[in-house]
């Protein structure tokens, strides 16, 4: 059996990103019970019936005292009221780590509702999302080979950040360290931009009269570059929202290019066109084969 072991993980939120963490430490045989926390009950029943869960949790208080992990993994813009809902019953040596894609707006939610609890908070950020959500969408090997970004603060411990790093690379997954801030930025770059966009097409082209004709005539291109805009609309709700600042300048940026090819085929410049092209296709094909 794998060490650290964990005697009990309690986990807010047992859809894809929650229910693949508690398999795949349930898997790895290094955890003695898992115990959820949700708006649906249904659902809970349903993670429970998975293995996802050995009970579904009826009390905070009760539950967070003696949890040696608490994962919460919600929308982001239901963390600091779970915040405020664990701080007062948190035990001494109860960490806690969240699934958050965005980290500046989570870790100011730790900050004004965790109190003397806060260096027990160690932001995480899987990077394994995919389409499906709910508990019937969790895998056990969801996080094999992919990454996971934390973003320590400056009050958690040494042994506490390497708990929790720990924790994940259990589940397989690789993990780096990034500061709130720097993860903020990227990510708005290169997946919270990416999704604006998808859904912004999709709903363009789902606004027009011949909307299904369009449609049945999309092939492989539109399917890749849309696929993302299947997932959660309360989800990336709350991502963009919490990370607009960031937001707000890639999309600006990404206007400017727009705005480079507008110019480009309003001048019939077909030189530029490719250029841009060029270098796109360069560093994506270097990207890939990395």
């Amino acid at each position: 059996m794998l060490q650290p072991v964990f005697g009990k993980i309690v986990i807010f939120g047992v859809g894809l990103i929650g229910g693949s963490f508690a398999l795949a430490l349930r898997r790895a045989g290094v955890v003695a019970e898992v115990v959820g926390f949700g708006r649906s009950v249904a659902t809970l029943e349903q993670a429970k019936q998975l293995g996802i869960l050995d009970r579904i949790g009826a009390e905070v208080a009760h539950e967070v005292h003696d949890a040696d992990l608490v994962l919460i993994a919600t929308p982001v813009a239901q963390m600091p009221e779970l915040f405020a809902r664990i701080a007062p019953h948190l035990g001494a040596a109860t960490l806690v780590t969240d699934g958050g894609s965005t980290k500046g707006d989570v870790v100011a939610a730790a900050r004004a509702n965790l109190g003397d609890k806060l260096g027990q908070f160690i932001p995480a950020h899987p990077i394994a999302g995919a389409e499906k959500s709910g508990a019937g969408a969790a895998l056990a090997d969801l996080y094999q080979g992919k990454r996971v970004v934390l973003t320590p603060l400056v009050e958690n411990s040494a042994g506490a950040v390497a708990r929790v790093r720990q924790a994940w690379e259990v589940c397989g997954a690789n993990v780096s360290e990034l500061t709130p801030e720097q993860h903020d930025r990227v990510f708005a770059a290169v997946s919270h931009l990416p999704h604006l966009l998808s859904f912004a097409l999709v709903h363009d082209i789902a606004q027009r009269d011949e909307r299904d004709l369009l449609l049945s005539f999309a092939a492989s291109g539109f399917r890749d570059f849309t696929r993302i805009a299947a997932s959660s609309p309360e989800m990336w709700r709350d991502i963009c929202m919490a990370n607009r600042t960031a937001l707000l300048d890639e999309l600006g940026r990404y206007q400017q290019e727009l705005a480079v090819l507008h110019q480009a085929l309003a001048e019939t410049d077909a030189t530029k066109l490719e250029e841009i092209f060029s270098l796109a296709r360069t560093v994506r094909s270097n990207w890939t084969s990395q």
